[in-house]
């Protein structure tokens, strides 16, 4: 967001304004500690009332084990939508930005965070320092310093014997499941390179011409996230993880380095790249390629997410929603999966439910997302410094994305 006068609330401001700390502890309540029963709900409440929100709450509330309790979001006509949707009283219908606060103490046992994705590393911390089984939407941070609070707030949860999950509908998908066992098992022989792409038109529209009709107005920046650098980590991070992370699932280990370019050449109002191009360096000299846009193709193919992995055996190509297969001396026929937005968001929240109600607080999705998460800033600060940036210089990055609250309702 654009810097307004008086003096901006920073991150530090926000959290101590809604009483949250980055790394804050506290003893479960014997309440959250118990054991479910096998008939009982479990107490929900959704953060962030958006499209894709109230979509997975209603997919909670469709799978039966879950309540859905409260909810909170910065706009009242959201919480109130969301709130006669699910029949939840107002007394539980939290907004403005520290909301959140107010639904983590009202009685609920699990959170699905699907807030902007600065919040993200906020609010599943106060999530789990509130003794709250926390479920999260990709990506997990905007920065390196949010990257770290997930990963602190995952090993928090497992101590606290609490469930934390991030929910990538790939990692959920049978056919990616099956096709990556088998390319670690040894089906593609020695890596040679690989290609990661996102392509596809803008998915902000409605955000493009609010921020042209009304730009100075802070709330409507608020709803237009997707175009605040700060709020969203740029395309690279809110939109293009989706291919980077299967790149990071194939490969298993970090990139030694990043270079990249990018701009927004298109796109007529916001901050963030409409496009990027990188290059992530792996060992053993195996590069891979990315490219990812956020504008009309004019019928090129193939567009969306996919990857291709090819080895001295076989060549893994994935496409998200469409074909999974492995070519070559270990052929692997796969399948496609065209519900996968859907169906792996079902998967992970069945996961979510099993987890919780069988004790099981591994919380296993938290590496490799913050993992997938870091690589995106990778070739987000390569693309914006024009220069090379290795992976061990990303690790000690502490800057912090910091969005200009002025003007909204704490």
């Amino acid at each position: 967001m654009a810097h307004r006068e008086p003096q901006s609330i920073n991150r530090r401001d926000f959290l101590a304004a809604t009483g949250v700390t980055a790394f804050g502890f506290t003893v479960m309540s014997a309440k959250t500690a118990r054991t479910y029963a096998a008939n009982s709900k479990i107490k929900f409440g959704l953060i962030g009332c958006g499209g894709r929100g109230v979509w997975i709450a209603n997919l909670f509330n469709q799978h039966g084990g879950f309540e859905v309790f409260a909810c909170s979001d910065y706009f009242q006509e959201r919480i109130d939508g969301c709130g006669q949707k699910f029949n939840i009283p107002q007394e539980r219908r939290f907004p403005n930005l520290g909301g959140y606060k107010g639904l983590l103490a009202c009685g609920v046992e699990a959170v699905a965070v699907e807030s902007p994705p600065y919040f993200h590393p906020i609010q599943a911390a106060a999530a789990v320092t509130a003794g709250k089984h926390t479920y999260v939407a990709k990506p997990i941070a905007v920065d390196v310093p949010g990257c770290k609070t997930i990963h602190e707030s995952g090993k928090k949860a497992t101590e606290k014997k609490l469930a934390f999950l991030i929910d990538f509908q790939t990692r959920a998908d049978p056919f990616y499941i099956e096709a990556l066992k088998r390319v670690h098992e040894g089906a593609l022989g020695d890596f040679a390179f690989g290609e990661s792409t996102y392509h596809a038109g803008i998915p902000w529209g409605g955000h493009m011409e609010a921020l042209k009709n009304d730009p100075n107005n802070p709330e409507t920046q608020l709803r237009a996230w997707g175009m605040s650098i700060e709020l969203s980590g740029d395309i690279i991070t809110e939109q293009n993880i989706h291919t980077l992370d299967v790149m990071n699932w194939i490969m298993r280990e970090p990139p030694l380095y990043a270079t990249g370019s990018g701009a927004r050449t298109v796109r007529p109002v916001g901050a963030c790249y409409d496009h990027f191009t990188c290059l992530y360096q792996y060992a053993n000299d195996v590069g891979i390629t990315f490219s990812s846009r956020q504008f009309e193709g004019h019928g090129t193919q193939p567009e969306g997410i996919r990857n291709r992995m090819f080895g001295n055996k076989g060549v893994l190509e994935t496409e998200y929603g469409g074909q999974v297969l492995i070519r070559g001396e270990n052929f692997y026929r796969g399948g496609k999966s065209p519900g996968i937005y859907q169906d792996g968001a079902i998967a992970n929240i069945a996961a979510f439910h099993k987890n919780i109600t069988e004790g099981n607080y591994a919380n296993d999705t938290v590496q490799p997302s913050v993992q997938s998460n870091q690589i995106t800033i990778l070739g987000r600060t390569a693309a914006y410094q024009k220069r090379r940036v290795t992976w061990n210089e990303l690790l000690r990055d502490t800057t912090r994305m910091e969005p200009d609250f002025t003007g909204l309702k704490a």
